[in-house]
């Protein structure tokens, strides 16, 4: 019987293995080059954006990266990765593992864990490990074999000086692409950690052209609207934000991604996650946390409001959030609500439906000590107080106008200690200190601040309490330093 394609050539890489493993050394290195690979191996540290291959009962112990590897042990344990008749023997998942998988299992996972380091990937990827993988993807049914063999490639993705190799290697591009049709969770979560690697890479091009399909592109939003896996979830979203962060990637996907509706799968998936009771909320909140930040990834790309259709729906949940009463528990959730309610008031119409929202309000001021730490929400905040306030004294009466005041009063020290903190971030070039205030709308808010509470203060026919007088000196004092 004649042996196909692959069979003859994993035949011809088997004998090429054997010979290297015999060897002790593999087919590329030379010995002018092992003072610059133990260089190198001192230097490399395994990927921080990957993690290692899950613990197995036999291999319980990650093998530490600084060690020195033999690479006669990594080419033995390619070769008990070759393609066998694994699955002749096991008809279904739900049998016994056969006695040929469970050392396949236990070499792939020391090598999905070698992969992370620079010098056993390298070492990896010059003994035909791609050609091995490649083929056990083609060949195997078993969900856990795939998942392995996705696992171990995505590792070797994360290294730069490998991509052009994993590009370059026949039919690996389009069977990892292939994978996402899967039902194995797992599976598609490597899948997916794989492909987010891959498109950050100098050979970003080649991967995105494998993705353009719309039945692809469908697929993973299917997915992310339709998985209840939280590891494939959070994945899924790591996927499409690394989308969205390369801005030459964006150029060849994120369009297409935007026409299959993306925003407003991402905005029912957040709105499914705050209509839920405060417990059950608090109980998910790093489904809540990954939700939203694919919301404010969005929300920052050009064109975003005139895809959505689903705005009312995106700016009740950001109001749910900012209103919630334990927002210390949700802290990054709020610091992303505020961030995408301020790359929305590119909307003008935004305005007018917050505008007499007087528990919004509350909750924006409530906000400000949750995100004291970090400048770029804080300066969102003032931003959108800055338009709330303006727009509040031009068009509010003077009843809501005294009503807006005496709850400013009522949230005067957090507003003091946020002014305080803005006072010392300011820039050391004190001459620059002006436009950094106007540009985060800081000086534009206390200048409204200051002028309604002037004229709740000098309206002699309210009745006021010491307390509030007291108060609305002091916060008085406060915006000074400003003006």
């Amino acid at each position: 019987m004649t042996p196909s394609p692959v069979e003859g050539k994993m035949e011809k890489k088997t004998h090429e293995l054997e010979e290297n493993e015999e060897n002790g050394v593999n087919t590329e290195e030379e010995e002018e080059e092992e003072a610059e690979t133990k260089a190198e191996e001192e230097e490399s540290e395994p990927p921080s954006h990957l993690p290692f291959a899950p613990p197995s009962a036999s291999t319980s112990e990650l093998i530490d990266d600084s060690t020195t590897v033999d690479p006669s042990y990594v080419i033995s344990l390619i070769r008990q990765l070759l393609p066998s008749d694994l699955d002749k023997e096991k008809t279904s998942a739900s049998e016994e593992k056969t006695e040929k998988e469970e050392p396949w299992e236990e070499s792939g996972c020391i090598l999905w864990d070698l992969a992370a380091a620079k010098i056993q990937a390298k070492v990896m990827v010059d003994n035909f490990i791609l050609d091995v993988l490649l083929a056990n993807l083609h060949a195997s049914k078993s969900p856990r074999i795939k998942e392995i063999c996705l696992g171990i490639v995505g590792n070797l993705a994360c290294h730069e000086s490998l991509s052009c190799k994993l590009s370059s290697q026949e039919g690996l591009i389009e069977t990892v692409v292939q994978q996402l049709f899967l039902d194995d969770s797992s599976c598609l979560t490597e899948a997916l950690r794989l492909l987010e690697a891959a498109i950050q890479t100098s050979v970003y091009a080649s991967w995105s052209d494998a993705l353009l399909s719309e039945e692809v592109l469908q697929r993973v939003l299917w997915i992310l609207e339709n998985t209840l896996n939280s590891s494939l979830f959070e994945k899924c979203i790591d996927f499409i934000l690394a989308v969205i962060d390369n801005e030459d990637v964006a150029k060849m996907l994120l369009g297409h991604l935007m026409k299959l509706c993306l925003p407003d799968i991402a905005i029912n998936l957040l709105s499914s996650e705050v209509e839920k009771s405060g417990d059950d909320m608090l109980a998910r909140t790093e489904v809540l946390d990954k939700t939203i930040s694919l919301v404010e990834g969005l929300s920052a790309v050009d064109g975003f409001l005139e895809v959505v259709s689903s705005k009312e729906k995106l700016i009740q949940c950001l109001c749910k959030i900012l209103k919630a009463p334990d927002k210390f528990e949700i802290l990054e959730t709020c610091t992303s609500a505020v961030l995408v309610l301020a790359n929305l008031f590119a909307d003008e119409n935004i305005l007018s439906v917050l505008i007499g929202d007087f528990s919004f309000l509350e909750g924006l001021f409530d906000t400000l000590p949750v995100v004291a730490d970090d400048i770029e929400a804080r300066n969102a905040i003032w931003f959108i107080m800055s338009k709330v306030l303006d727009e509040a004294v031009d068009k509010f009466s003077k009843e809501s106008l005294y009503r807006l005041a005496e709850l400013i009063l009522w949230k005067s020290v957090l507003i003091e200690e946020s002014m305080n903190v803005q006072l010392l971030q300011e820039p050391q070039d004190k001459s620059a200190t002006n436009d950094y205030v106007r540009l985060h709308g800081v000086k534009k808010s206390i200048t409204m601040i200051v002028q309604i509470i002037e004229k709740w203060s000098g309206d002699e026919s309210l009745s006021r309490q010491s307390d509030a007088i007291e108060r609305a000196h002091r916060l008085l004092n406060s915006c000074s330093k400003y003006l």
